[in-house]
Formats: C-alpha cells, sequence, structure tokens
C-alpha cells in the first residue's frame, strides 16, 4: 500500500534496537482516514463474507481493529494483557514474550467473545517477532474457531515473525513489509 509506505518514510523514525517509530499516525496519533483506508485495503485482499469477528491485542492495534471492524460489519475483540474484574467466566490465555515491552505477556480473551462458530480475522497494526500474532492464533485455535486470516499494517520483515507464521500456513496480508530500517532510511520488500 503506497500511501501507507510514503508516510512511514516521512514521519517514520527508527530509535536504537532497531524499534520503528510511526507513532504520529498509526499507534499513538491516529490518522483516521488512514486507518479506513488499510481497512478497504484490507477488504480488498480478504474474502470477509463469512467472517465474524475482528481480533486484536490491547493497546496500539485497537484503533485499526475498531476501524476494520465497522467497515467489515463485524465487532471488534482485543485480547486484553492483565484480567481485570469485569471478566467473569472462563478465558482463553496465550504466553507471548513483548517485543515492544521486552518481557512475557499473558494474552486473555474471555471465552464470552470467542465462540467455536467464529470465523476470525485478525487485525494489528505493527509485527515484528510475530508473538503476539501467534499467541492470538494460539488463542483462535483454542476456541475451536476458524482463523480467517491476519491482516498487519506494518510488518518489520527482517524479524522474520511473518515469514514464520506464512511457513506454518497463515494467510498473512502485510501493507507494508520493512526490510531495513536505519538513519538513512526504510527499504521495502517489493510486492
Amino acid at each position: 500500500m503506497e500511501t501507507l509506505k510514503q508516510r512511514i518514510r516521512e514521519e517514520g523514525k527508527v530509535l536504537p534496537g532497531n524499534i520503528v517509530k510511526v507513532d504520529g499516525f498509526l499507534n499513538h496519533r491516529v490518522d483516521t482516514k488512514l486507518m479506513k483506508e488499510i481497512a478497504k485495503e484490507f477488504k480488498r485482499r480478504f474474502d470477509l463474507s463469512d467472517i465474524t469477528v475482528v481480533l486484536t491485542a490491547e493497546a496500539s492495534g485497537i484503533a485499526l481493529a475498531t476501524v476494520c471492524a465497522e467497515e467489515f460489519g463485524v465487532p471488534m475483540v482485543f485480547a486484553k494483557k492483565a484480567k481485570s474484574d469485569n471478566i467473569e467466566g472462563g478465558l482463553y490465555q496465550s504466553d507471548i514474550f513483548s517485543y515492544t515491552y521486552k518481557k512475557k505477556v499473558t494474552l486473555l480473551v474471555s471465552k464470552d467473545w470467542l465462540k467455536s462458530t467464529d470465523k476470525v480475522l485478525i487485525v494489528d497494526d505493527f509485527m515484528a517477532n510475530g508473538e503476539a500474532m501467534r499467541g492470538l492464533c494460539d488463542i483462535v485455535k483454542a476456541a475451536g474457531a476458524e482463523l480467517v486470516g491476519i491482516g498487519i499494517a506494518v510488518e518489520k520483515g527482517f524479524q522474520h515473525g511473518g515469514d514464520r507464521l506464512r511457513e506454518a500456513g497463515i494467510n498473512i496480508q502485510s501493507l507494508a513489509i520493512i526490510e531495513s530500517a536505519d538513519e538513512n532510511g526504510f527499504v521495502f520488500r517489493e510486492d
């Protein structure tokens, strides 16, 4: 998606530790017009005729997943990273290692909101090592639901998380795959 790549070139930054900062338009300050364009591109790339839910992880994926769910006419569910008092009943959970926070995190989804009859599209703003996506896939599997695919706005291709998931046979559509990033700018994987 050329519009997204251009925004990364113009506004993205590379921080120490290969952290790619795109928070000016994607995951802190949110450009809702761009989110709608991303949702429309996912709609073009996936067969959404049967999906029943969009699933993401707390917190930065929520904005994009919400816009996508609205565009697709289905609810959005997000995996929480901590159990709160308002979650009743059983939980699906998966332990992951957060690249951003450098620690183990447990993703949690109430069994009330994900059923074996669901057809799930996972949507997230960013993927590095793919741990959050692996965890969300584990949750979909534990629920007995069907994974339709994974839509990622920005993927760090040089960390190979997406490649591992693709090798496992999962349909991943990333709109901007960064092959390398440094003080000289960004190089994207060619489509």
